[in-house]
Formats: C-alpha cells, structure tokens, sequence
C-alpha cells in the first residue's frame, strides 16, 4: 500500500525501548488513492515504531456496495491504488474481510484473501499496485503493514513476493488465532524476516482472560480491529493501538462482552536510524532523493535498473510528490 499523502511527513526511527509501558496510540485519518480512507496508527506522533514494524495502517470494514468515494469520483468501487514504488522494507497485507488484486514490477500477480499472508520484500526497490476487483466480495476490511529491513540486507535482498495460505493456528485457553510472522506462544509462522518479528491475528472469547506469553526482549503492541479489551488500566475498542513496551514475559488482556480480534505486532527495537518518507525507506536524506529521482526517472522510461513497471496493471503509475524544502533529519523514534 502507499503513502498518498500529498505532503508527506519525514520520519526517522532511532532509539531505545525503556521497559514496560501501556500506551494509547491515537490514529489520524488518511485517503489512499481515489476511493479508500484509512486509520494510520504508525508512525505516530508519540512513537514511530514497534520492534520493525514502521507503518500502519487499519481500514475498513466498508461495504463497497455503499462506498461514497472521497473525491466524489463516480464509478470506483473499493481499493484503487496504482503502481508505486518502495525501498528498503517489506508490505504485510493482512484481511479480515474482502479481497484485494496484487501486482508488481518482478511480475507477481495474487488475489490477497482473507487469512492469507502476502509479503513483498522491496530491496533495493519494486513497484506494486493494489485494486480492489469488479467482482470482489462487498465488505472490505483489512491492515497493511511495512516493516523496516535492516541495513545488511535492505539493498542487497533481490526484490520478491511471497504467499501463504496455510499458517499455523494458535490454540490458547479461551483464545484462537493465526500466527503470521514469527513466533507466538511457541507456535511459529514460515514467513520470512529479517529482524526478530511477531505478527499475529487473535481473538479473545467473550469476557474471557487471556494470558498471553511474550519474549521480554521484544516490544509489542496491541491493535483492536472488533470489540472492545482491557489492558491494565486502558480498555482499547475499534481502531485502537495500545503500545504494551518490553521486558515482559506475559501481559494479561481481558475481552469485552461482546469478545475482541486483535493483531498482535512486536519485535526487538529496531536500533538504526532510518529516514521513511513517502513510500521510501532509506538511512540518508540523499539516499531518498535517489530513490525519489530512480522512480521518476522509470516513469518516464517506462522502467530501469532500479524500478520496473508492473505489468497487467491499466493505468498511469503514481508520480512522487515534491520533496521537502529542508534537508531530511533525524527525529527520536518516541517522543
């Protein structure tokens, strides 16, 4: 997915993980190409990461059939996002409901579905477009994700997409889910990653505890996608993030009446600087002025070295927006 912002923010993520915390991250409202708003809870202005993960974005659950496009363009039906670029990262395309048309530059062609991971590691640089198709199921809800490549491998791992429908399930005492990345609970996912990562799907039975173990060497949080949770003193609902810190070995979420489904993301605190503006991830400010030049540069070339065109798509690819005035700089990864 892509940052459409017209104006996007740089973002630098440095720094260290204190401990234990319980923190309410507050999302701010975005619009994705033509027809899709979505909760942006990462980076956000209190804290830009959670282990590796450096984006998110929670949107949906929206009935197609009933969708008001924000530009009041007639005749677009869900998720329109045309080919853009990314470096130095992967997307993590998670559904609840609905489904979603991938395509990018290495040729890769997927219906994303709900309960099936797909992954794009960038690399040095890819391109991809995310549709929603004329005949897609009505409701849509889902998250993308982006996770930060460390510096080892960020411009040297070939630019790839990866699938998988059959992950494993986890099976708590009053509790269910799907471990995406990494490892829960002793349950452990075959996807890929390049840092210590979690990612997990989960729902809580109504009014029932959970105790959930965690490695105190990771960070993680918590964001509620339906009903309602308490977390120490925090009762996150819809649409919520709550940052749970480190050094902890369980944490103790209790369900609403009504039960609660969450994603559970964490991972060691990523320690480089990175510079993350508009749909690129680098460590210099030059380095996303190269990024930003290579892109336009394979708009007009119709692809190059750095970025290809993604074939199958029928349309324009989105040009970069203009560059800051001021040179990019550090920023602390929490406030």
């Amino acid at each position: 997915m892509s940052d459409l912002e017209k104006d996007p923010a740089e973002v630098i993520g440095t720094g260290e993980c204190d401990g234990p915390a319980l923190e309410l991250l507050e999302a701010r409202e975005v619009v994705l190409g033509r027809t899709t708003k979505v909760r942006r809870l990462l980076p956000n202005k209190n804290r830009r990461m959670v282990g590796a993960w450096c984006f998110v974005d929670h949107y949906g659950p929206d009935d197609l059939t009933q969708r008001v496009d924000p530009y009041d363009a007639p005749g677009e039906r869900g998720m329109l996002v045309p080919p853009h670029p990314h470096t130095s990262l992967q997307t993590v395309s998670w559904l609840f409901e609905g489904e979603i048309e991938h395509r990018d530059s290495v040729g890769s062609h997927a219906l994303v579905r709900p309960g099936e991971l797909n992954i794009m590691t960038a690399g040095n640089g890819i391109a991809h477009s995310e549709v929603s198709t004329p005949d897609a199921p009505p409701m849509l809800h889902g998250a993308q994700l982006w996770v930060a490549l460390p510096d080892s491998v960020r411009t040297t791992t070939p630019p790839a997409f990866n699938a998988y429908a059959d992950l494993p399930r986890l099976e708590l005492d009053g509790a269910y889910g799907t471990v995406m990345i990494g490892t829960v609970a002793g349950v452990t996912s075959p996807a890929p990653a390049y840092t210590p990562l979690v990612g997990a799907d989960v729902t809580i039975d109504a009014g029932r505890t959970l105790t959930l173990p965690l490695t105190p060497s990771n960070e993680y949080a918590v964001l509620v996608v339906d009903g309602a949770l308490s977390v120490g003193d925090l009762t996150p609902g819809f649409g919520e993030l709550v940052y749970l810190g480190a050094s902890r070995d369980s944490i103790e979420l209790v369900a609403s009446d009504n039960g609660v489904r969450f994603l559970l993301l964490g991972g060691e605190p990523f320690e480089e600087e990175l510079v993350m503006w508009w749909n690129f991830i680098g460590r210099t400010h030059e380095e996303i002025v190269a990024a930003r030049d290579a892109w336009q540069g394979a708009i007009e070339a119709g692809g190059n070295d750095r970025f290809g065109m993604v074939p199958g798509y029928d349309g324009a690819p989105l040009p970069a927006p203009p560059l800051p005035s001021a040179t990019l700089r550090p920023r602390p990864r929490a406030r």
